[in-house]
């Protein structure tokens, strides 16, 4: 009797969010059958983080558009100046003649567009070019007949053609608005959120802008779409998303022929993350979601995704590396420019040390700080750090970093060093606890809570009647924690209150850190970086 093969287990779908981690200002493209997006980091370095993904659910790291996009003082941390918030802004990404281009604008520097460019995404290099005016939320277009433009602005939105050459805008060539108000779609209720986020596609020979917008009497982002059938206009639009925030970004399609949106979302602290959202067809427009709301489950196979919380764009490090390999993952970037002479992985190979070549106050001033995005919806990090090299006035830890941040670490003071916890969740930083440390090492640990993501199983109203998804109010936070051996782990201070504020403008990160309040020269070596779902083993 011949024996029956059993069927195979039906896929998992992939589900909503994609990714858990702050990505925000997303542009997305598809080359043959593989997706680059490209992001917003602003005042990290390096800089222009470009992903790359097979199957629009599970990204990796490809590379960064530049290591150092301004030398300043405000990007090296110095004389009381700094780039929070500032740097490098939402992002274009294209493709076009074999060539990778991805395009920004930033503030700084008295305002510029840079375009990025390089004929290979994962091994650049990356070829820049700079002009004025700064076109801020741009989109950058490289239209059928040989013609480029940029499509950019707020609420009033420009067209304007650049020189083929990408070297700056063409002298008499094209410079109008072709929507003088996107919140116009709004009627009376005008004076929100500025139309803005530009992304320009063009689908069957008609042209298609998507924007982002909210009307004044109630905060919540709304996909804007405009067509035309010429690259100038006239347009006509329409509000084609109003669910829980879910906005900007723009189109993208399969090889199979099915058509998507990629959006990203307000999510709390962890930042703004990604969702992406089934597009079908009408006379024309695009539909986004279902029945006007994103699902959380899509049809396409889930593969890896939700092993980490933030795909492949975060990763553990144990600072061992065999020849020739990069110095440092593509998961981790510095906080504003560092210092070369000050970081090392060779001066104790399988460690990260850092030495001080200057004195700061606190953290937020503080030059080579290593960062990496912390996930949801809980995630930890975990390091261990020698503290033997330590000099008076030295502070090195771990941090849920942000303005309001909070950290575990180590101080140094009248040649004692102990254990600490400080918050800077009341605003100010506050050494919460502090234990004294009889050995040269030690384990920290911080473990983040994030509010949950939207559940189409569960959800309230909010007082004009729209849905609230998640847990409203669900307290985000971090806890902090210490080992001596590496295995039994202690709590130290108290929570501290996780905030998505100004001037960062970006989700938390986990942080290393070492800085000298008093004499430079001191010494710190880290010898890992564990991340991964809280609950999980270390």
């Amino acid at each position: 009797m011949a024996s029956r093969v059993p069927p195979a287990a039906p896929l998992k779908p992939a589900h909503n969010p994609i990714i858990w981690a702050d990505v925000p200002d997303i542009a997305i493209i598809r080359v043959g059958k593989t997706y680059y997006m490209s992001s917003t980091t602003m005042h990290m370095s390096p800089g222009l983080p470009i992903m790359k993904s097979a199957d629009l659910v599970n990204w990796n790291m490809a590379s960064y558009a530049y290591d150092t996009l301004e030398d300043s003082e405000a990007f090296r941390l110095e004389n009381g100046k700094d780039a929070y918030g500032a740097g490098s802004w939402a992002s274009s990404i294209r493709y076009h003649d074999g060539v990778f281009h991805a395009s920004t604008f930033t503030p700084t520097a008295g305002g510029r567009t840079h375009v990025f460019t390089t004929r290979d995404p994962e091994r650049g290099p990356w070829k820049e070019t700079s002009f004025e005016p700064l076109m801020n939320d741009h989109s950058l277009f490289f239209d059928d007949d040989g013609r480029v433009y940029m499509v950019w602005g707020c609420n009033k939105i420009m067209l304007t053609e650049l020189e083929r050459d990408l070297t700056g805008v063409k002298p008499g060539g094209v410079n109008k608005p072709i929507i003088e108000q996107v919140n116009a779609l709004f009627g009376a209720d005008q004076g929100g959120l500025c139309g803005e986020g530009s992304q320009l596609s063009k689908v069957d020979g008609r042209y298609y802008l998507f924007n982002i917008a909210s009307p004044k009497t109630r905060w919540a982002r709304s996909v804007i779409v405009h067509r035309a059938d010429a690259i100038d206009g006239p347009y006509e639009g329409r509000i084609v998303l109003d669910d829980r925030g879910i906005a900007q970004g723009g189109l993208v399609d399969t090889p199979e022929g099915k058509w998507y949106a990629y959006l990203f979302k307000d999510n709390g602290a962890v930042g703004r993350i990604p969702y992406l959202v089934p597009v079908t067809w009408q006379d024309g427009w695009p539909v986004l979601g279902q029945d006007g709301e994103v699902p959380m489950l899509l049809d396409i196979p889930a593969g890896g995704q939700g092993a980490s919380g933030a795909s492949g764009i975060v990763a553990s490090d144990e600072f061992d590396r065999p020849s020739g390999a990069p110095a440092l993952p593509l998961a981790w970037q510095w906080n504003h420019n560092p210092e070369p002479r000050d970081w090392s992985l060779t001066r104790r190979p399988g460690y990260m040390s850092f030495v001080t070549s200057r004195v700061d106050a606190s953290l937020p001033e503080a030059r080579n700080t290593l960062t990496q995005r912390m996930f949801g919806p809980d995630s930890f990090a975990t390091t261990s750090i020698d503290v033997s090299r330590m000099k008076d006035g030295d502070w090195a830890g771990l941090s849920a970093f942000q303005k309001q941040y909070g950290f575990a670490g180590v101080t140094m003071r009248g040649g004692a060093r102990s254990l600490v916890m400080v918050s800077a969740d009341a605003g100010q930083p506050e050494e919460i606890a502090s234990i004294p440390l009889a050995g040269n090492t030690v384990h920290l640990k911080v473990e983040a809570q994030f509010q949950s993501a939207p559940d189409d199983a569960r959800f309230g109203l909010d007082e004009g009647g729209a849905k609230i998804y998640g847990i409203p109010g669900a307290p985000e936070v971090a806890r902090f924690s210490y080992s001596l051996d590496g295995k039994s782990w202690l709590p130290i201070g108290r929570p501290s209150r996780l905030a998505y504020t100004f001037p960062h403008f970006m989700g938390y990160r986990y942080a290393l850190f070492f800085y000298s309040t008093r004499t430079p020269g001191g010494r710190v070596d880290f010898d890992y970086y564990r991340t991964g779902r809280s609950g999980g083993s270390p």
